[in-house]
């Protein structure tokens, strides 16, 4: 089978798409036909995420396709359509095996590519406003890197969660632009975005800010926060990690609050099945938007990996496995 395979820790450039054998082992076998794309597989090209897998290894957590076979006492079976998370490595590539208690059925309406956009920054966002941030219905949001993955899908999500305001910050007017089709109430440019924020809400700022961007921006995101306001901490795409000083969360009794999705499902086994199917009762309904993710061929796995990595992407990015 073909697949986007690491050699060498030289970042993006260095990503082969060659064949390689099947993936061996016990449970559900996929025909990959779209894969999905984030900023840890960035990482993983410079051995620079907290995991390291042994080279040579192949990308992707991701996936959408079509079931070949998977065990008896599977949920799902050949020929159904799936979404499913191998949580690291082994999606892009035109076979996968998971874990059955990470596939999922993929509704009708869903295309491949739009399904294989949708687990890892869906899934995050519905945890870290749902669970984490408590969002409440008519609370304003603010989203850090909102043309990018986690910044589109917050636009997407909020708004059903409950959401009354959407305010996105992006870097750049030509990002703008993917922030409003994504959903956005209101768009600031990242440069002095807390005196526009403070603007925007008269000067009583947000419920709840989402960072998946980290850096230079922490204090002034706090700074932006009503009393009783939520900072998620979901990244640092930013590259530095910030630090904070604690007295500001006294001033408005305001938290500052982790998000790590990942590390949730690996201690509450029931987490992700129950995550995926609000989203699928949403999507099913039409009430969330489906993500128009950036789509590469599997051939530019490392065009696609780096403008993650050189934020250039708008949206999620998708690798289109088969035609």
């Amino acid at each position: 089978m073909r697949a986007a395979r690491v050699t060498r820790l030289d970042g993006p450039d260095a990503v082969e798409v060659t064949d390689v054998e099947e993936p061996a082992g016990a449970g559900v076998v996929v025909e990959v036909h779209a894969a999905g794309a984030a900023f840890p597989d960035a990482l993983l090209t410079r051995g620079l995420y907290q995991y390291r897998p042994k080279l040579p290894f192949v990308l992707g957590a991701e996936i959408a396709g079509v079931v070949r076979s998977a065990p008896a006492n599977s949920h799902v079976g050949p020929g159904d359509r799936v979404v499913g998370l191998t949580m690291l490595t082994g999606g892009m590539a035109e076979v996968a095996v998971l874990s059955p208690d990470r596939v999922f059925k993929l509704p009708d309406n869903v295309t491949f590519e739009a399904g294989a956009g949708l687990l890892f920054n869906d899934l995050t966002v519905y945890f870290a406003l749902s669970v984490r941030g408590r969002l409440q219905q008519g609370e304003t949001v603010l989203v850090h890197g909102a043309a990018g993955g986690i910044g589109t899908s917050t636009l997407r999500l909020a708004p059903v969660l409950g959401a009354s305001r959407t305010i996105a910050v992006v870097s750049t007017e030509a990002k703008a632009q993917t922030a409003t089709a994504a959903g956005a109430t209101d768009v600031v440019l990242a440069e002095g975005f807390k005196d526009t924020v403070k603007e925007l809400t008269s000067g009583r700022g947000v419920d709840v800010v989402v960072d998946p961007v980290g850096g230079d921006r922490m204090t002034d995101s706090l700074r932006s926060l009503a009393p009783g306001g939520r900072l998620l901490v979901i990244g640092f795409t930013g590259g530095e990690i910030p630090t904070v000083k604690v007295n500001r969360l006294l001033l408005n009794n305001i938290d500052v609050i982790g998000v790590g999705w990942g590390a949730w499902t690996l201690t509450h086994p029931d987490a992700l099945a129950e995550q995926w199917a609000q989203l699928e009762r949403l999507l099913i309904s039409g009430q969330l938007p489906l993500p128009e993710p950036m789509i590469y061929p599997l051939d530019e796995a490392a065009a696609a990996i780096a403008c993650l990595e050189n934020r250039t992407a708008k949206g999620k990015v998708v690798l289109r496995i088969r035609d």
